[in-house]
């Protein structure tokens, strides 16, 4: 034996859901083995699904779970294959990997490091097994290792780090490589943040070399449970190389990626570099030995690159990730929710643009990857999409990414008697060049109903002098009822057009713009937006063409167009300039800096500003931000795309009731004189 051909698979999971994943692991079993694979690697917890949430807990889940491996392990043969599952055992619950080796259970390691932050609730139902530790399963009738192992598979030396475990400074590598490991398997269900792969990367690099291994990592893919999204993204390295990469943000099933390694070139590189005066250790029956005839796999081979993709590193890379991120999480949610399209009730501004942009740029994606009928398959054959295919030229590309866009997407602008010409014509500008459906009806007799119905009832008038801020509320609220009208009429799934900066300000009417059940932009900043869309407007992701319509959006002063028009009302003149306001959500909620020490940072970051407006506008902030923690409690749930998100469901808790920081606000007050 000289190569060993090795593949690992991003698989596009779902929660619970049986035939269906055992279907897409099988998928991948046979790819594997159709490219003369010998070792796969799947990812964590791919039996169940990652997402399952507290239904890990649930005796039915449990011993389902393995009823799949039972199901897998037949079409195993002449493979290692390993695989996550949930295990029980001995009266605690543990995230776990099975290594199936020939069609026979070979043993099941044990996680040993818990992900515990942000978005991550793994001990609430897990336990970290501990290391060195090995016990035994009875399962049909025979007894099987479980915990710290390492595989001796006929010769070669198979162990685990999953996913957490590579993250941690004491990593499990350390002592398997001392053991002997020649291949060290990574199964992962590794969330998508802005930055993370590079992450990723340097673990599995500095794995591969210090460990002197083949190191194999694999992820989840796609949106698999509703917040979070997986980016697949296979990384397999040696000696510190990386040999090969998967594809990011496939909206493939599967995505597999496979490679050929020299074993015996690890063994070199790991006897030199070892310290000699190492005690040889004993390790007893943590070391479990399995019979298996290698093949030589022959000349090497490696069927993708090695090198990242130019827009994974560009100058845009962060509005590149987004361009994909997103679009393949709305994808996912709309296939697997089993709606029939979104609705969006745009307004000509940045927001709700932005969203129909995304849209757009699913659908285009999606249609890169797969043919028109596959798409339609793939969504679960909408009615209007259905429709639209039977009279399309397939040929014509951009009229078919145009029509499928159309039947999925309506999008309607609501005026009042304080909307202008300039949002109306910004957004069905924004509407027709992405192909969308555009409606138009205007809500100011409905608006104007409900305040002579509460005037009426309370015997004075409503007025812009007295009753501003409830004035502005009721006309965003009059817009929801005919938006979720419309979607309910199309069996459609209503998209919220909120984003993270007025989450974190609360400057958002609840049951009005924050109205919908899904919420896409909710976790990006203001800032980045505006950024993002004056990069789709000139630049463009490097794999489609921009959008020069945008200059009707980025053109405009973001405002919400709720107060009359002679008063020339905009968002920043609302709040404060959205950089000023993005920076002290930074050091206020990501870095947990009490007022006075925030002032000090935005002092010194923006120093243009007068320091009693910078005082003000930081007394500002923390006094809306725990006024409005109720808000961001309710609403829609979002797509996590960046570790620092306001999310309490997926990232940041906070009290809905607190102090609200009166004792710092008062003496910060004192202090500048405000």
């Amino acid at each position: 034996m000289h190569n060993i051909r090795i593949a690992a698979a991003s698989v596009n999971q779902t929660p619970l859901d049986w035939s269906g994943n055992r279907e897409r692991l099988l998928s991948a079993i046979n790819e594997a083995r159709a490219a003369g694979a010998q070792i796969l690697n799947l990812p964590e917890l791919a039996i169940t699904g990652y997402g399952c949430e507290d239904m890990f807990f649930s005796v039915g889940v449990q011993r389902r779970a393995l009823d799949e491996i039972a199901e897998l392990l037949p079409h195993t043969k002449g493979m290692a294959v390993a695989v996550g599952l949930p295990l029980f055992y001995e009266a605690s619950l543990y995230n776990a990997a099975a290594l199936m080796v020939d069609g026979e259970l070979a043993g099941i390691v044990c996680k040993q490091f818990m992900a515990s932050d942000g978005i991550h609730y793994e001990p609430r139902w897990f336990r970290p097994w501990p290391a060195g530790v090995v016990g035994q399963i009875e399962w049909n009738g025979r007894l099987y290792p479980v915990g710290d192992l390492l595989f001796d598979v006929g010769g070669v030396r198979i162990g685990f780090e999953i996913c957490r475990d590579a993250w941690i400074a004491e990593r499990p590598g350390g002592r398997l490589a001392r053991r002997g490991a020649d291949v060290i398997l990574n199964p992962s269900a590794s969330h998508f943040a802005f930055g993370k792969q590079a992450v990723r990367e340097r673990f599995v690099l500095e794995g591969s070399r210090a460990f002197g291994v083949t190191y194999v990592y694999c992820n989840l893919l796609g949106n698999e449970s509703g917040r979070s999204l997986y980016d697949g993204g296979v990384l397999m390295a040696s000696g510190g190389k990386m040999s090969a990469r998967g594809r990011l943000f496939s909206y493939s099933d599967v995505e597999l990626t496979v490679a050929d390694f020299d074993v015996h070139r690890n063994r070199l590189a790991r006897g030199l570099a070892f310290d000699s005066r190492l005690k040889v250790e004993r390790h007893g029956d943590t070391l479990q030995l399995v019979s298996f005839a290698w093949n030589d796999a022959g000349p090497g081979l490696v069927n993708h690159t090695a090198e990242p993709e130019p827009w994974e590193t560009g100058e845009f890379a962060k509005h590149e990730n987004f361009s994909r991120a997103v679009p393949l999480a709305l994808f996912d949610y709309l296939r697997k929710s089993r709606t029939q399209g979104f609705v969006v009730s745009l307004s000509g501004g940045a927001d709700s643009s932005a969203v129909a942009v995304l849209v757009h740029l699913m659908v285009r994606r999606a249609l890169k990857e797969m043919s028109p009928a596959e798409f339609v398959e793939r969504l679960g054959a909408p009615l209007r999409l259905a429709a639209v295919q039977e009279s399309l030229d397939t040929s014509d590309h951009d009229a078919v990414a145009k029509a499928f866009t159309g039947a999925l997407l309506t999008c309607v602008y609501q005026p009042t008697r304080n909307s202008t010409e300039t949002t109306r014509n910004s957004a069905r500008t924004v509407a027709e060049a992405v192909g969308a459906e555009f409606l138009e009806w205007d809500i100011d007799a409905v608006n104007e109903s409900y305040v002579q119905l509460v005037s009426q009832a309370i015997g004075r008038e409503l007025s812009w002098d007295h009753d501003d801020l409830a004035l502005q509320n009721i006309q965003a609220r009059s817009r929801a009822p005919g938006a979720w009208l419309l979607a309910n009429l199309r069996g459609a799934l209503l998209l919220s057009t909120s984003n993270r900066s007025e989450a974190a300000v609360g400057y958002a009417t609840m049951d009005g713009d924050t109205a919908g059940g899904l919420s896409p932009v909710a976790g990006i900043d203001k800032q980045f937006l505006l950024s993002w869309l004056r990069w789709m407007e000139m630049v463009g992701p490097d794999d489609l063409p921009p959008l020069p319509e945008l200059s009707v959006v980025t053109s405009q002063q973001p405002t919400a167009e709720l107060r009359p028009h002679d008063e020339g009302q905009t968002d920043e003149a609302d709040l404060m300039p959205y950089a000023v306001l993005d920076a002290i959500e930074r050091a206020a909620i990501r870095d947990k800096q009490l007022p006075q020490d925030v002032y000090t940072v935005i002092r010194a970051q923006f120093s243009d500003y007068d320091e009693r407006q910078i005082g003000q506008w930081v007394v500002r902030f923390f006094e809306l931000w725990c006024r409005n923690q109720w808000k961001r409690e309710r609403y829609a749930p979002s797509f996590h795309v960046d570790d620092e998100n306001l999310d309490p469901k997926s990232w940041c808790r906070f009290p809905i009731l607190s102090s609200g920081f009166a004792e710092e606000l008062a003496e910060l007050k004192r202090q500048l004189k405000l």
